[in-house]
């Protein structure tokens, strides 16, 4: 939905952009086994407005630069849900092979899509926004991020951030988003929970984690806090 609205500038400056649990958990997707042709393909979902996309960017850059995919660019006024098609023509089928990806991003003002945008097959690719969980694309995902924030608290943060004049577009996505979930749900097949603090970011084990015994999985932005 980003690129619907108006752009509300940079993400907020961190003291922990780099800070422990970025780079921790960075090097764990680096060492996890292709889920893709080559690609490690980590999916970041949650509800609209809960900071998917900060928490992309800033692991992005603790990847060295990995590829985004932003699924604004893939959904449509006409499909916001119903998108799956397009992604796997456009996106999954040539990472599969190992080839360079093209797809063409979604313009939310002018409603055309763009020409088409290369998007590399990279050792890690992330691919966040509403619905990177969902059942179509899990068997394709090296790990599952889920944005640990209620759902209403979310879409208070994004109507704020987008202002009233998207109140109407507002309204329509809510009820959008409630139906998907309700019929292909993300989180309990997340692997991984990730909670903004205050100081910064926490990961903890999410409903679809395996985790044995002697391993602890619950991360925060203390120097004392281990994986």
């Amino acid at each position: 939905m980003g690129h619907y609205y108006t752009v509300s500038g940079k993400p907020p400056a961190s003291t922990h952009t780099r800070g422990p649990i970025i780079r921790d958990l960075a090097a764990r997707l680096r060492g996890l086994p292709p889920s893709l042709g080559p690609v490690r393909l980590i999916g970041v979902d949650g509800h609209a407005g809960s900071g998917k996309s900060t928490f992309a960017e800033r692991l992005a850059g603790a990847l060295g630069g990995a590829p985004v995919l932003r699924l604004d660019d893939i959904a449509s006024h006409e499909q916001l849900f119903a998108w799956t098609d397009r992604l796997t023509a456009q996106v999954i089928g040539p990472l599969a092979h190992g080839e360079n990806a093209h797809y063409s991003p979604y313009d939310w003002r002018t409603r055309t899509f763009a020409a088409p945008r290369p998007l590399p097959a990279a050792p890690v690719v992330l691919v966040e926004g509403v619905g990177a969980g969902r059942r179509a694309l899990r068997p394709h995902l090296a790990l599952l991020l889920w944005m640990e924030l209620p759902r209403e608290e979310s879409w208070a943060r994004g109507r704020l951030r987008d202002g009233t004049e998207q109140r109407e577009f507002w309204d329509g996505w809510v009820a959008a988003e409630r139906a998907h979930f309700a019929s292909d749900p993300s989180r309990p097949h997340a692997d991984l929970l990730v909670l903004q603090t205050p100081a910064g970011y926490e990961v903890l084990p999410g409903p679809g984690a395996t985790v044995g015994p002697d391993q602890n999985m619950t991360q925060s932005d203390e120097p004392s806090a281990l994986w």
